[in-house]
């Protein structure tokens, strides 16, 4: 992922496991749609809390939102989000091993306080 920093932030920051990957693919192929949690555990045939932990991470990080209902859609925050996620799908598809090795590598502290700046900055 050496050739797009940012979306090795990105997936670094918000992306804990390959269920998240899966999960934030998921709702944003079809982000019209809104799921309900045990809608998208039968989906990713996940447990309920890995559904919600990740869900949970989404809101937080301004990639999806639960409504009143307790259903849950994709809804980037700001545009950069949806495009980091669209290059993190096209990555995913093309270089599964890369991303999943980037998401299962220990976390470099000086990266990691480095990506930090780099995150605040952008708010």
């Amino acid at each position: 992922m050496s050739d797009d920093p940012e979306l090795a932030a990105f997936a670094r920051e918000h992306m804990r496991s390959v269920w998240a990957v899966e999960l934030l693919l998921l709702l944003r192929r079809d982000a019209e749609r809104c799921w309900a949690p045990d809608e998208l555990v039968r989906e990713l045939r996940a447990s309920n809390n890995l559904v919600r932990d990740n869900l949970a991470a989404f809101q937080k990080s301004g990639l999806a939102v639960e409504d009143d209902a307790g259903c849950w859609r994709y809804a980037p925050a700001i545009p950069l989000l949806d495009d980091l996620a669209i290059r993190l799908e096209a990555a995913y598809r093309e270089r599964p091993v890369a991303i999943i090795n980037l998401i299962a590598a220990p976390p470099d502290p000086i990266q990691g306080l480095a990506d930090a700046f780099k995150w605040r900055g952008d708010k």
